[in-house]
């Protein structure tokens, strides 16, 4: 039982830290600055800068993140902004692929998944606001609130269903 937790925790660390690693790296091709990279929520730890990046480990272990030049990435052709943006997604689900059959697959599967719902600050919500964004020529307040709180009921509809089907 001690294993299998320690395999849960060490897999979805990994998997978390490497989707973030496929933000980074996605960036870095596209020449898109990075600012920040850290693991963790809530305040701060610790920190170090290398290179114009500053790394942080936050309190709260749950959670990692890449903090990209928003201004630096709009300004790069759509596709570069939606490498960038799916970068994460991409690298989970190659890790997935590569480890089908392990616990670490299947949170892989599931991080990639999860991080394409269009739910506020995931990777397919931020998709699509920069996709609304070229449709309708800049930001329009409107559409925006519709997107998100459509990706918020979509959202709520996955999780009520899983609940509903694993209760079962």
């Amino acid at each position: 039982m001690t294993f299998a937790i320690v395999n849960a925790v060490v897999s979805f660390v990994a998997a978390l830290v490497l989707h973030e690693l496929g933000h980074y790296l996605t960036a870095r091709v596209c020449a898109v600055r990075i600012k920040q990279a850290g693991f963790g929520w809530g305040p701060k730890v610790c920190g170090v800068r290398i290179r114009e990046i500053d790394y942080q480990l936050r309190l709260l272990p749950i959670g990692a993140y890449i903090q990209i030049d928003m201004v630096a990435l709009g300004a790069r052709p759509l596709w570069q902004q939606l490498s960038v943006l799916g970068g994460g997604i991409g690298m989970n689900l190659v890790l997935s692929v590569l480890t089908w059959g392990s616990l670490f697959g299947s949170v892989n599967l599931a991080l990639a998944i999860g991080n394409m719902v269009p739910f506020y600050q995931l990777d397919g919500w931020k998709s699509g606001m920069v996709i609304c964004r070229r449709i309708f020529g800049g930001p329009s307040p409107f559409v925006e609130w519709a997107f998100t709180l459509g990706g918020g009921a979509i959202a709520l509809a996955l999780v009520v269903k899983s609940v509903l089907n694993f209760s079962l």
